[in-house]
């Protein structure tokens, strides 16, 4: 039985995979602060979910505290395999309250570089980028080879600074390493500060849904099930050593289709049965009018392939949200 430590693990992403991996026979020691960055009654939900196996152990505290990551490694670990989730989420959140982010983005991160730095027989740490680090990119869709210098958020500077860090520590210390760049996640156990589930609660409650960019958005909508499913992939599959080359990678996670905002509110209705009042708006600072992923080397390296389109796939959510928060 593997023995798998998931940071972020009462977070969206955190825990589908987390429950993914218990299902297949891994043992998960699940570490997040739980802060109130959102509604922490949901991740506590989401731990409850987890604690029904057996083979999940939850352990509370920052990432970005070193003693407490030390306390872990001494008293749960050591960690040979990582999924490291936890960070700071939210372009918008980044203008607000930018210490936050250096703080668990970039010393959260140092920290789990330095616990697997340090550990004998270390075989891979895969972690979340983001893609926001794409910022003003024209050229679509999105590839891991475009230039990625001139960030346009915060969270996406200290995502990208993420990956700078994991490239130097691979170089260095010769750590196995995977950078995930996600694109726009969806489904049940959704976050809340994101549009998904905006978009849902301002329907069903008659609210205004306001549209940025006078709505014309398009975002590449990826299903969280095909997101697990590239997470353990390249858990499963680290990269291979190379002569001179540091073995650090990074891959794009998404669904490898751009859809128009509006098709995605369209579906939402239609699963709430009721229409939404949109207020046009014009684009906010930090925010990109398009995201498309090419996976291309997802799929070359490690099979990845979604398949769950908007159609199957927001039924499939809005049937979730209806039940965790009681709408009819």
């Amino acid at each position: 039985m593997n023995r798998i430590l998931v940071t972020g693990a009462a977070g969206f992403i955190g825990f589908h995979v987390a429950r993914q991996l218990l299902e297949r026979g891994d043992a998960v020691i699940g570490f997040d602060v739980v802060n109130d960055y959102y509604d922490p009654a949901l991740k506590q939900a989401r731990l409850a979910e987890l604690a029904a196996y057996p083979a999940f152990t939850f352990v509370k505290g920052d990432i970005a505290n070193r003693s407490a990551m030390e306390d872990l490694w001494r008293v749960q670990g050591p960690f040979t395999r990582v999924i490291h989730l936890a960070a700071q989420a939210g372009v918008r959140y980044s203008l607000e309250n930018p210490y936050a982010y250096v703080q668990s983005n970039c010393m959260g991160h140092v920290t789990v570089l330095e616990m697997c730095r340090h550990t004998e027989g270390f075989e891979h740490l895969v972690y979340a980028s983001s893609s926001s680090v794409y910022g003003g990119n024209r050229a679509l869709p999105y590839s891991v080879d475009q230039d990625v210098s001139r960030p346009i958020s915060l969270y996406a500077a200290t995502k990208r600074a993420d990956e700078l860090m994991s490239h130097s520590y691979s170089h260095l210390f010769g750590i196995p390493q995977t950078g995930l760049r996600f694109f726009t996640v969806y489904g049940p156990w959704g976050r809340p500060d994101m549009a998904p589930i905006i978009f849902a609660r301002a329907i069903a409650e008659g609210r205004r849904l306001p549209l940025f960019n006078g709505g014309h958005m398009k975002r590449d909508f990826t299903y969280i099930d095909d997101i697990v499913s590239g997470v353990i992939a390249c858990l499963d599959n680290p990269p291979a050593r190379q002569a001179g080359e540091a073995l650090a990678r990074i891959l794009n996670i998404g669904n490898n289709r751009s859809e128009n905002l509006l098709d995605f509110v369209r579906l939402i209705e239609r699963e709430l049965g009721r229409k939404a009042e949109i207020e046009l708006l014009p684009m906010q600072a930090g925010d990109i009018e398009e995201t498309y992923a090419d996976v291309t080397e997802t799929t070359e390296a490690v099979g990845y392939r979604p398949t769950t389109t908007i159609e199957e796939g927001v039924p499939k959510f809005i049937a979730w949200f209806k039940q965790y928060y009681g709408t009819n």
